[in-house]
């Protein structure tokens, strides 16, 4: 039978960012802008950033949970979304001040010309196929063996043009295929695996706890798409408006401390990342048990930023490179 997972908290539109919001948590007393001065002076400054239901932004939660945001003055509302590329306009339009997304959404942001800039880390890699918190999954009777023999087939992605799109599109390559060859198909994480069961799409691209959860109904994993073809590959970061960045510098300062120490808590406390999943998922204590969970750094690989730029101006999805030194914050 398989095991679901579901969503807490109820559903609603945000009309101007085509987000669905399905939890939040925070609270506090409104106070003046300006991060640790805020906190100074005995109130938090307000901010909301949009994240996604996965593993990915445990350590976000953590830093909620175990008051770190609070020593950095700010009370903070998280709102789960479906997808970074939905949660990008909502940062645009200042209803979040800070968002989490992949970075090749965030390089396609940039080329089109919006003002933003990575502030701070998200998860990456473990670096080891096969163990992993992403993974290339088929049926169990599929004779499909590796990504190459995906030519020509129907691929489950969460979001189109994002970095899901990028990493197979590079492993195809890499393992001799036709990388564009692929039929990637949008379908939202909670759904991918009835349309595997269902024959709808060929392979799904899951992550975490999507992919052990596949793995548990007898989904076969065929690759690893965030070990493989990228070393130490930053899959995802939080982000700010430009302007954002320059009309509240204290706020963003104060952002970017409290992040990366909830990210070095989360590293250095693995089983209150998983258990913290209970805050913002209902998934079943045995599936969180077997989850595979990222790194968590306190900084970016720079590195595997700039070839996300390369092979997303390669593919196609950008018309020109990014400067990476626009793209990143001097602090992530």
């Amino acid at each position: 039978m398989m095991k679901k997972l579901g969503l807490r908290g109820s559903f609603a539109a945000a009309a101007a960012a085509g987000l669905l919001v399905l939890t939040s948590c925070g609270g506090g007393e409104e106070a003046p802008a300006g991060g640790d001065e805020a906190a100074q002076d005995g109130g938090l400054t307000e901010v909301s950033i949009g994240v996604i239901p996965i593993v990915d932004v445990a350590p976000i939660y953590l830093g909620v949970q175990e008051g770190i945001f609070e020593e950095h003055g700010l009370d903070v509302e998280l709102t789960l979304a479906q997808g970074g590329a939905a949660i990008i306009p909502a940062v645009q339009s200042g209803d979040f001040d800070f968002g989490f997304s992949n970075i090749t959404s965030l390089v396609i942001g940039q080329a089109q010309g919006l003002p933003l800039q990575v502030v701070a880390p998200g998860p990456q890699t473990t670096g080891e196929a096969g163990d992993d918190f992403s993974s290339l999954l088929v049926p169990e009777d599929s004779d499909t063996e590796s990504i190459a023999d995906l030519e020509g087939d129907r691929v489950a992605v969460n979001t189109l043009n994002n970095i899901n799109d990028t990493v197979l599109k590079e492993g195809m390559r890499q393992e001799g295929g036709d990388r564009d060859s692929m039929d990637l198909v949008e379908v939202a994480f909670p759904d991918m695996i009835g349309q595997l069961e269902s024959g709808n799409v060929d392979a799904i691209m899951a992550v975490e706890p999507f992919a052990t959860m596949a793995m548990d109904t007898g989904a076969r994993e065929i690759y690893s798409p965030y070990a493989e073809p990228i070393e130490d590959l930053t899959i995802a970061a939080y982000f700010a408006s430009t302007e954002r960045i320059e009309e509240d510098p204290e706020t963003v300062d104060a952002f970017i401390a409290a992040m990366k120490e909830s990210q070095q808590y989360a590293e250095d406390n693995p089983d209150d990342a998983k258990a913290i999943l209970s805050e913002y998922t209902e998934i079943e204590p045995e599936v969180v048990d077997e989850l595979t969970m990222p790194q968590f750094p306190q900084q970016v690989t720079r590195d595997s930023i700039q070839r996300i730029i390369e092979l997303s101006e390669e593919t196609g999805l950008i018309d020109e490179a990014v400067n990476i030194d626009e793209l990143l914050h001097e602090d992530a």
